[in-house]
């Protein structure tokens, strides 16, 4: 048997998995055929030469193309094409294949899907590959360019969404600020207890590796060690303002007017549950940002 021949037979194995991640990322059956042949295309030109788990490799071309489809259709501004659950994989020899159906069947409809496509391209791989596909999130982070934490935290707002919940449920922009000031104020008086009053005992704070010095943490736990970091914020809080980012009332610092730092809040009650703190200028050009009046 040829190389070509053992490839094409690990990748017809491998077919039904990889048109349900397809499908899942896309939700056009049309499309999800469309990435699966690019992962074989891809496989057939360049061999699995190094490849010590195949599988693992085949999912993660699929997924990096249907992300780049998924990016590619929101510059357009494209409209996904018509869900098709009921049959979700159209044309191939094994489109009828009962194990695919039933696999799609599986927590795929209509209702999800229309879910899936108001999230951003990086939040719906996160959730589909690790929610339903169970990947790690150091292996999404390579597909959507991102640390496993910034990966963990992308499903996680997903699943909110997915469940019904926002991150921040009918914004209540009012008590937000309140919450905002008071973070702020406490930092840049350096007031421990005063950020300990406004932060939720289990608040989480993310930083992407541009906010800090090579080697510091970029996941910390708990309102201590939290109200610890902040207190290092003093000398920047005194460039931050609050503003809304992507619809939530945050922090932005902007010495001399150049933006440098981006902290997005998360509320829960009257405290902070999670903070994320984004420096990267790539990521910063991704964020929806808007100033807030006194």
């Amino acid at each position: 048997m040829s190389e070509n021949d053992w490839l094409a037979g690990q990748f017809e194995q491998n077919r039904p998995r990889l048109k349900s991640v397809a499908y899942r990322m896309l939700g056009s059956a049309a499309e999800a055929d469309d990435a699966v042949q690019e992962a074989w295309l891809r496989l057939s030109r360049f061999g699995a030469d190094g490849v010590h788990n195949l599988a693992g490799w085949l999912t993660t071309a699929v997924a990096r193309v249907c992300l780049d489809m998924l990016r590619a259709r929101k510059a357009r501004r494209e409209e996904p094409l018509p869900a098709q659950p009921a049959s979700p994989v159209d044309g191939g020899a094994d489109s009828t294949d009962p194990e695919l159906e039933a696999l799609l069947a599986d927590s795929v409809g209509v209702a999800l899907l229309v879910v899936l496509d108001k999230l951003n391209p990086a939040e719906r791989a996160a959730f589909v590959l690790h929610d339903m596909f169970d990947l790690p999130f150091e292996d999404i982070a390579v597909i959507v360019g991102r640390t496993p934490n910034a990966a963990r935290l992308l499903a996680s707002r997903a699943r909110r969404r997915v469940r019904g919940a926002e991150p921040v449920p009918g914004p209540d922009l009012t008590r937000q600020r309140q919450v905002a000031d008071a973070f702020l104020a406490a930092a840049r008086h350096g007031d421990f207890e005063a950020l300990i009053a406004v932060l939720d005992p289990d608040v989480i704070l993310h930083a992407d590796a541009s906010a800090g010095p090579a080697g510091s943490p970029r996941e910390v736990r708990g309102a201590q060690l939290v109200a610890r970091g902040a207190l290092a914020f003093a000398e920047r809080a005194r460039f931050a303002q609050p503003a809304l980012v992507n619809g939530a009332v945050g922090v932005v610092a902007v010495p001399f007017g150049r933006l440098l730092v981006v902290v997005g809040l998360t509320y829960t009650g009257e405290r902070i549950s999670a903070i994320d703190v984004i420096a990267d200028p790539e990521r910063l050009r991704e964020l929806d940002l808007a100033a807030l009046s006194d």
